[in-house]
């Protein structure tokens, strides 16, 4: 039983290890724009001083609490565009996400996928993929945390996130 709960316990981890790793060699590449947001500016946000009678504002700090890692990385580079989506199939096929929502409009492709928690709603990690049409970016959006889905719209309004359009699609389509 001890054994059990070691190998439980190490599976878990390297899992969260392989997330938070998965998409890193896109950080720092030329052509690529990234951004890295961990639980520790996560916490140091939350701490902001809000006006109580914004409840948009309360919402958005509520959520934040919740997040562990934000990524998301774009670029407009054929090459590396191609990488990110060899990576990004590979992640979702080792990580057991499930789609939670596919879009093709005018030649864009949007996939969320998702890996659930203890509801519905709950989301342990998100991972979207927006497949750039012809001039568009490419976007790899990589969240994780304990947060609910319906309250995504908030962080994509308040960071506004590439993408995050089609993120706000999402929230409203599961309830």
């Amino acid at each position: 039983m001890k054994n059990f709960i070691i190998t439980l316990v190490l599976a878990f981890a390297t899992t969260t290890f392989y997330a938070q790793g998965a998409f890193d060699k896109f950080d720092g590449q030329d052509d690529v724009t990234s951004v890295i947001v961990n639980k520790k500016m996560f916490d140091l946000m939350s701490k902001v001083k809000v006006d109580a009678s914004d409840k948009e504002t309360q919402q958005y700090i509520s959520l934040i609490k919740k997040l562990d890692y934000l990524k998301v990385f774009t670029t407009k580079n054929p090459k590396i565009e191609a990488d990110m989506k060899a990576s990004a199939d590979k992640y979702i096929k080792t990580a057991g996400l499930e789609e939670l929502m596919r879009v093709n409009d005018s030649g864009k492709n949007v996939k969320i996928m998702v890996k659930s928690g203890a509801t519905d709603t709950q989301i342990k990690e998100l991972l979207m993929f927006v497949d750039g049409a012809k001039n568009d970016e490419t976007v790899l959006l990589s969240l994780t945390g304990n947060f609910d889905l319906n309250e995504i719209s908030v962080l994509t309004d308040k960071m506004q996130l590439p993408g995050g359009t089609d993120l706000k699609k999402a929230s409203k389509g599961k309830k």
